[in-house]
């Protein structure tokens, strides 16, 4: 029997979620000296059952993504996932290198994993201060993978959570989407709301 969340909790998963998000445009505007901006409209809670049983949940298989496991008073993995068209256009924008250029493969993934990073590390540091307690961290990975083979390749059982967050960017007049998925191991989906909620 999967949990439901309440809108207060997914409130606070939103606001924790788009703080980090928005250090890590600051950090991309930064670094691409382009104007960078991302927002985090759509964020859901769902058991890994209801995971499988959705429909068009961007099950593609080559999405560009970029991983980072991490363990302590929580564990799970998060990730970030583009679209083939979106990781595309996102890395046109940042490097301005057009298509059929012959390094672009090598410089799309350097470009993706650096943004990846950059995002993870924002979404992980903004959740780091609300648990004030030290995490563990993996190397982050590139791999172009299906967004269901990311959720099965986690060590989760039923009762534990995924947070799903559609991610927009906008690069000069560029719509990019992409999509932040952490997954919770067991008891630390628990852990995070309680954290989040006492504050």
């Amino acid at each position: 029997m999967s949990v439901k969340y309440s809108e207060r909790d997914i409130d606070a998963v939103r606001e924790i979620l788009n703080i980090g998000i928005g250090r890590a445009a600051g950090m991309l505007n930064k670094i691409t000296k382009s104007h960078i901006t991302l927002t985090v409209p759509d964020v859901e809670i769902i058991s890994p059952k209801e995971f499988r049983e959705r429909k068009n949940t961007g099950d593609e298989d080559n999405l560009a993504t970029v991983k980072l496991e991490f363990k302590g008073e929580f564990s799970g993995t998060t990730a970030v996932l583009f679209p083939p068209d979106s990781a595309a256009n996102l890395v046109m924008a940042i490097t301005g290198e057009e298509a059929g250029t012959p390094e672009l493969d090598a410089i799309r993934i350097e470009t993706l994993k650096e943004v990846g990073n950059i995002i993870i590390n924002g979404v992980m540091g903004s959740v780091g201060n609300i648990i004030k307690s030290p995490l563990n961290y993996e190397i982050p990975a590139y791999n172009e993978e299906s967004i269901v083979n990311l959720v099965s390749e986690s060590k989760i059982v039923e009762e534990d959570g995924i947070i799903l967050a559609m991610t927009k960017f906008r690069v000069a007049d560029l719509n990019v989407e992409g999509t932040i998925v952490m997954v919770l191991e067991t008891g630390s989906m628990n852990t995070l709301l309680e954290k989040i909620n006492s504050i």
